[in-house]
C-alpha cells in the first residue's frame, strides 16, 4: 500500500509503498478513501525538519533534555548514535481520516466490514491507503455525511474541545484570535451553539473568509482599537477568547486580555508563547486554560490504545464524543465544509499538496485515494547472488525495530558473515519500510507474515513484551530457529504455552531452537567472576543493586508484567549463570508505589538448590547520575565487586587485582554466539532448562510481593 511520510533530518515529503498494517486486538483496519492535510500542525513539524540541528534543538528542547540525559548516563557517542537514528527515520503524517472498515477485531461489537468511519490520532489516522485505529479513536459517519467531508472530524474535535474548555453558553460573545482551519471551524461551532462570534486575524483574505462562514464581525488583529471596536459591538466585551493562532510570542495572549470582559475566559488552542505580564490578566481576574487537543482521553494509553472509556456520567465529553458531535453537526447542515473541500489531491501528489499549502496558506487539502484492496503477499524472486544453500547463508527475518533493535541489534546482524536480512515487520509499515532501507532488508513485512514466511530461517523477535509469547509460538511452530529479545513470556500461561511447543517437537524428533537476549551472561567481566569462582566448594552470596531510575507511569514497560517481567530478569539470568546451580524459591518486597512509582522499587531474593542466595535490589528512586548497575559475589574469602561492566575488582588471599574497560554487557558475543548456533543446528548459547528457569523465577518475583511469602519456581517438568 501507499504512504505519506516525511524524513526527519530534511522535512522532505515522500509517497512511499509500505506493508499494510496487522489487525490487532482493540481496533479496526480501516480503508482510508479521504484523509484531510493539517495546514497549522503538519505544515509546522515539516518545517522543524528543515532547520539545521541548532534549529531543531531550538524547536524541541525537551528532545534536548532527553539527549543531555543519554550523554550524562550513556556517554557522547551513544547519545550521537541515538539521535542520529531519530534524524534518519521515516514518520507517517496525518492524524484525520475517513474511509470504511475492512476488518474488525475480535471481540468489538460496535463496527462491521463496511462501516462508514471517520479517524483520529497521529499514531493511527495516517495519509496511508489502509490504517489500524483502536475503537475509541474510530466513530460512524452517518449515511448523510460524505466521507471527504467526515475527513475533517478529528481537526472539528479539537476546535469543539476549545469551545467546551471555554464553557460557552446560549448568547455569549466569543472571540476567535486566528480564523486558520480550525479558527474558521470554530467560527461556524460557535455560531451554531447561539453565540455571537467575532472573528480575529492578521490576514485580510481570511477575515473575508470567516465572515462568509458566519462570523458577525471580523477585526485585523493589528488594529490598536481592537478592544474598542469589539466594544461597540458587544458592550461589556467578549465572554471568552479561544485562541486558535500559532506564533512564538504572547501577543495573541495580550489581545485576548483587552478582548475580554471582567471575569472573562481565555482558552489556548494553538501553539503560542505565554508570557504575559500577570497584571493584563490579574485587574480583570481573567481565567486562562489550555485545551488539550480534541478532548479528555487524548495522551491516555488506557482510553485510545486499550479502549477502556471514561463513563459518561463523570466525564461527558470524551474525544470520542467530541467527534461524533462534529458529525452530527455535518449531519444536521449547521457547518459549511463545502469551501474547505475544494482543494483536492491524489494520494500519489501528497508532496505538490503540502507544497501548495505553503505557498498559497490555503486552509487544507484533501487527499484522495485509489481502491485499497489487501495485497496478498507474493513471495519475492531472489536474485541469484543472494541464491545461497542455507548451510552457507542464514535468512534471517525480524519482527519490531525498537531504539534498542536499530541500535544494537540490528547494526550486528547487518554485519554479520553468512546472514541475508531477509524480511522485517513493525507496528508501523512506515517504519518498517525505514529499516528495510537502513539495514538493507530484501523487503518491508506484515507481522503476521514474517512466522510462517518459507524463505526465512530465523526470526528474532524485537517487539514490545506483551507480543514476544505469541510470536515465539507461532515461529517455533513454522519450525524457525528463533532469538526472542527478554521476556520470553509475561505471564505463567504464556510459558507453558512455549513449553508445550518446544515439548510437542523435541517428541518428534524435532531439536528447536529458541534463544532469549540474556546478553549481560556473555559479558566478558561476567566471565571473569563466574571463573575467579569456579572452584568453589560452599554456597554463594550475590548482591546486585539496580539503580535503574524512575519512568513516567504511561510508559509502555509498566504494562504486561511491568519492568519486574522487562527488565529484572536480566539480573536473575546473571545471579543463575555465576552461582551455576537451579534456582528453587523466591522470596520478595517492594516498596508503597504511591502515586509516582509503579512496582520499580523491589528487593527480591533468589534461592538456589545448592543453598546459594542472591539479593537483587531493582530501585526507581534513584538517582540517574550513579551507575545503574552494581554487582557483589562473596564465596570462600573471595570477593568479587563489578561496577556497571566498565571495572572488576577480584579480591582473595589480602590481595585484589582490578581491571577497567570499555562497557561491554556482552551484546556481540551474546549475538555471535547465536548466530553460530542456528547456521550448525546446535543448541543455543543458554540452554532451553535455563530459559525456562529464569523466566518462572522472575515471574514468581511479583507472585512473592503480592502474596509476602517464598513461592517455588517451576522448571522444567
Amino acid at each position: 500500500m501507499k504512504a505519506v511520510t516525511k524524513q526527519n533530518r530534511t522535512g522532505t515529503v515522500q509517497v512511499v509503498e509500505v506493508p499494510p498494517p496487522d489487525l490487532l486486538a482493540g481496533g479496526v483496519l480501516v480503508e482510508t478513501h479521504f484523509s484531510a492535510i493539517s495546514s497549522g500542525t503538519e505544515i509546522a513539524t515539516l518545517k522543524i525538519g528543515e532547520r539545521s540541528l541548532i534549529g531543531k534543538a531550538q524547536a524541541r528542547p525537551d528532545l534536548v533534555r532527553q539527549v543531555m540525559n543519554v550523554v550524562r548516563t550513556d556517554g557522547v557517542k551513544t547519545a550521537y548514535t541515538k539521535v542520529m537514528s531519530r534524524l534518519d527515520s521515516l514518520e507517517p503524517l496525518g492524524y484525520s481520516c475517513a474511509g470504511v472498515v475492512l476488518e474488525v477485531a475480535p471481540g468489538i461489537s460496535e463496527y462491521r466490514k463496511g462501516d462508514r468511519v471517520a479517524c483520529a490520532g497521529a499514531e493511527f489516522a495516517h495519509h496511508s491507503q489502509i490504517n489500524f485505529v483502536p475503537k475509541n479513536l474510530v466513530v460512524p459517519v452517518p449515511p448523510s455525511v460524505p466521507l471527504d467531508a467526515a475527513s475533517l472530524t478529528t481537526i472539528g474535535a479539537i476546535a469543539i474541545q476549545g469551545l467546551r474548555q471555554a464553557g460557552i453558553t446560549f448568547g455569549e460573545t466569543v472571540a476567535v484570535i486566528g480564523a486558520g482551519l480550525i479558527g474558521q471551524l470554530t467560527v461556524q461551532i460557535a455560531r451554531a451553539a447561539g453565540c455571537r462570534v467575532v472573528a480575529l486575524d492578521l490576514d485580510a483574505g481570511r477575515l473575508e473568509f470567516a465572515s462568509k462562514l458566519g462570523a458577525n464581525l471580523t477585526i485585523d488583529a493589528r488594529e490598536p482599537r481592537a478592544g474598542e471596536i469589539l466594544r461597540q459591538f458587544a458592550s461589556y466585551g467578549a465572554d471568552a477568547a479561544i485562541i486558535t493562532a500559532s506564533s512564538p510570542t504572547p501577543e495573541p495572549l495580550q489581545l485576548a486580555t483587552t478582548l475580554l470582559r471582567d471575569r472573562g475566559r481565555i482558552v489556548v488552542v494553538g501553539d503560542i508563547g505565554m508570557g504575559v505580564p500577570r497584571r493584563d490578566l490579574y485587574e480583570k481576574e481573567l481565567s486562562v486554560a489550555l485545551s488539550r487537543s480534541y478532548g479528555p482521553g487524548r495522551y491516555d494509553d488506557q482510553y485510545e490504545e486499550q479502549g477502556i472509556d471514561y463513563p459518561i456520567g463523570y466525564v461527558r465529553w470524551t474525544e470520542r464524543r467530541n467527534m461524533e458531535a462534529f458529525l452530527q453537526l455535518l449531519e444536521s447542515g449547521s457547518l459549511n465544509v463545502a469551501p474547505l473541500l475544494a482543494t483536492r489531491f491524489p494520494l500519489d501528489e501528497a508532496e505538490r499538496a503540502y507544497a501548495h499549502l505553503r505557498e498559497t496558506g490555503a486552509y487544507t487539502a484533501i487527499l484522495e485515494y485509489p481502491s485499497a484492496e489487501r495485497p496478498e503477499p507474493q513471495p519475492k524472486e531472489e536474485k541469484s547472488s543472494k541464491a545461497a544453500p542455507r548451510k552457507e547463508l542464514l535468512r534471517v527475518s525480524c519482527i519490531g525495530a525498537g531504539s534498542f533493535a536499530r541500535d544494537v541489534i540490528l547494526p550486528h546482524l547487518a554485519t554479520a558473515k553468512g546472514v541475508l536480512l531477509q524480511s522485517v515487520a513493525t507496528r508501523s509499515g512506515i517504519s518498517a519500510e525505514h529499516i528495510r532501507q537502513r539495514f538493507s532488508f530484501e523487503r518491508a513485512d506484515q507481522a503476521s507474515n514474517v512466522c510462517g514466511s518459507p524463505d526465512t530461517d530465523a526470526v528474532f523477535v524485537l517487539s514490545r513484551h506483551d507480543t514476544h509469547a505469541r510470536y515465539v509460538i507461532s515461529a517455533l511452530t513454522s519450525g524457525k530457529r528463533v532469538y526472542v529479545e527478554k521476556p520470553l513470556a509475561t505471564t505463567q500461561l504464556e510459558l507453558e504455552e512455549i513449553i508445550a511447543v518446544v515439548n510437542a517437537q523435541a517428541s518428534e524428533g524435532r531439536r528447536p531452537q529458541l534463544m532469549v537476549g540474556f546478553n549481560r551472561r556473555f559479558a566478558p567481566f561476567s566471565l571473569e567472576t563466574q571463573k575467579f569462582f569456579s572452584q568453589r566448594n560452599e554456597p554463594m552470596l550475590v548482591h546486585i543493586r539496580v539503580n535503574a531510575g524512575y519512568l513516567a507511569g504511561d510508559h509502555w514497560t509498566h504494562d504486561d508484567g511491568g519492568r519486574v517481567a522487562g527488565e529484572v530478569c536480566h539480573f536473575v539470568d546473571w545471579a543463575r549463570f555465576v552461582v551455576g546451580s537451579s534456582i528453587v524459591a523466591v522470596s520478595a518486597s517492594a516498596l508503597p508505589d504511591g502515586v509516582r512509582y509503579h512496582g520499580d522499587n523491589i528487593v527480591a531474593t533468589l534461592h538456589f538448590r545448592d543453598g546459594s542466595l542472591a539479593n537483587l535490589v531493582y530501585l526507581a528512586n534513584g538517582d540517574r547520575k550513579v551507575p545503574k548497575e552494581y554487582f557483589e559475589v562473596f564465596c570462600e574469602g573471595g570477593v568479587a565487586q563489578l561496577d556497571d561492566f566498565c571495572k572488576l575488582s577480584l579480591s582473595r588471599s589480602g590481595k585484589t587485582s582490578e581491571n577497567k574497560a570499555k562497557r561491554d554487557k556482552g551484546h556481540s558475543r551474546e549475538l555471535n554466539l547465536t548466530l553460530k548456533s542456528f547456521r550448525e543446528g546446535t543448541e543455543p548459547p543458554i540452554p532451553f532448562a535455563q530459559l525456562v528457569e529464569v523466566t518462572s523465577a522472575t515471574l514468581a518475583i511479583r507472585q512473592a510481593i503480592e502474596s509476602g511469602s517464598s513461592v517455588p519456581v517451576k522448571g522444567m517438568e
